[in-house]
């Protein structure tokens, strides 16, 4: 398991932050097809060696999340769209004062909404629970060596919590072991020493979730075990204490009043809004959508960054001495789609650097789009689309392809046949130094 553990640690560290979108699920057709095309990679893919497994690794998975990033574009600008011009105009939702609230286009161009525009007026931000514990001593143990517990409940399930003094310790050794404890349980409930500068911390208790239903009067509370020196323990900790209360945000759309839970939310199936900060008295946010121009060439961009990125991780790959041939191998194929269409996407505003890469000249764009050139653009546009794509599906189902190895057999065309039990092998997850 060793071997893999160093690519699950890559891929944690480097993409682990990263958000899904509702474009990283899958019908089970499309997990079907998936499958078939990996089996089908690996029926016709010749036996080999790989010579740097450290670097295959890292490689695979670069490779496969910027591929995935594409995909996710491409799927984005196909969503219930009829004609190949529509899914390039799809809207853009922009705010007055991202500073204040941000917000952006959720809907999928099928959705039922004739309003253009809104205000909104932000009073009050959803805020968390917070629980405050005593303030103790640093390096004094206040508590009596043994074994305790306390109860976690949220308004779904109850958690029982386990810890032990040991003689010798410190309150601040107790309270780390605490703190790590809970953040260590996924319960959606952050914990942190605080200091008050004077040689004494406390334990903060923060809840992820914010805003209360109607229902209820808490999001989480704290209690001691049944024995006493549970019971002493909490007094001494003092984290039963509720310090904040979670509370809804509060806002004005067009006057009229609304809560809600948290500080993001969607308005419409349309508009999907985070709060920020609340917003100066008497200036509403304006939140509509861009101009026509504006928001194909912003759905353009989107494209354009996608495509850019792999042909970023490529380039640094080709840089790298010991790994340049397989760099210049994905940077050859994937800066093909535009190189080979420099002259087309050019006369549309889609500038084409030496390596492939793009920029956008609004200009050209602007006139590109006009109603007698705007068919032949979006055609040009989606042509492109589908080719990156079509390019990008491959190279995650194989992205194996790009790897320095030693070829050791060629398979039998036509009398050979598919081994589905290591078909992980091409979709880059499964690495072993045997292989």
């Amino acid at each position: 398991m060793a071997k893999i553990d160093s690519a699950y640690d890559y891929y944690l560290s480097v993409y682990g932050e990263q958000l899904t979108s509702r474009y990283d699920s899958h019908k089970k057709s499309d997990l079907r097809k998936i499958y078939n095309s990996i089996v089908k990679t690996n029926k016709d893919s010749p036996l080999y060696k790989i010579s740097d497994m450290a670097e295959a690794k890292r490689m695979a998975i670069d490779i496969k999340e910027n591929a995935r990033a594409i995909q996710n574009v491409v799927a984005s600008l196909s969503d219930n769209y009829g004609e190949f011009g529509d899914s390039f105009q799809k809207k853009v939702a922009v705010s007055s004062d991202e500073d204040t609230v941000s917000v952006s286009y959720v809907g999928d161009g099928t959705e039922n909404n004739t309003t253009s525009s809104f205000e909104i007026e932000v009073t009050k931000l959803a805020t968390p629970q917070v629980n405050t514990g005593n303030y103790l001593k640093d390096n004094a143990l206040s508590f009596v060596p043994g074994t305790y517990s306390f109860d976690l409940t949220t308004n779904s399930l109850a958690y029982e919590f386990q810890f032990s003094v040991n003689a010798g310790e410190t309150n601040h050794d107790v309270m780390t072991k605490l703190s790590n404890l809970i953040n260590g349980s996924n319960l959606g409930i952050s914990s942190q020493l605080i200091g008050d500068g004077a040689g004494s911390s406390a334990l903060s208790l923060t809840s992820r979730q914010t805003g209360l239903a109607e229902d209820e009067t808490f999001l989480f509370s704290i209690s001691p075990g049944a024995d006493p020196g549970s019971m002493n323990a909490m007094n001494l900790l003092g984290i039963n204490n509720v310090a904040e209360a979670s509370s809804n945000s509060e806002f004005y759309l067009n006057g009229t009043p609304q809560q809600s839970l948290s500080n993001t939310f969607t308005i419409n199936n349309a508009f999907e809004l985070t709060l920020k900060q609340t917003t100066p008295e008497s200036q509403p946010t304006t939140i509509s959508f861009k101009a026509n121009t504006d928001a194909i060439a912003d759905n353009i961009q989107t494209l354009v960054d996608a495509y850019n990125g792999i042909l970023e991780i490529a380039g640094q790959y080709s840089d790298d001495s010991e790994s340049g041939a397989q760099g210049r191998r994905l940077a050859g194929d994937m800066s093909s789609v535009s190189l080979s269409r420099k002259t087309s996407l050019e006369e549309i505003g889609l500038m084409v650097a030496e390596d492939g890469s793009l920029s956008i000249d609004k200009e050209i764009l602007a006139d590109a789009v006009t109603d007698e050139r705007a068919e032949d653009t979006f055609r040009r546009l989606a042509e492109f689309k589908d080719a990156v794509g079509a390019k990008a599906s491959s190279a995650a189902i194989d992205p194996m392809r790009y790897v320095n190895k030693v070829v050791v057999e060629y398979k039998n065309p036509g009398k050979n046949f598919s081994a589905p039990y290591i078909s992980s092998i091409y979709s880059g997850m499964m690495l072993d130094s045997y292989i």
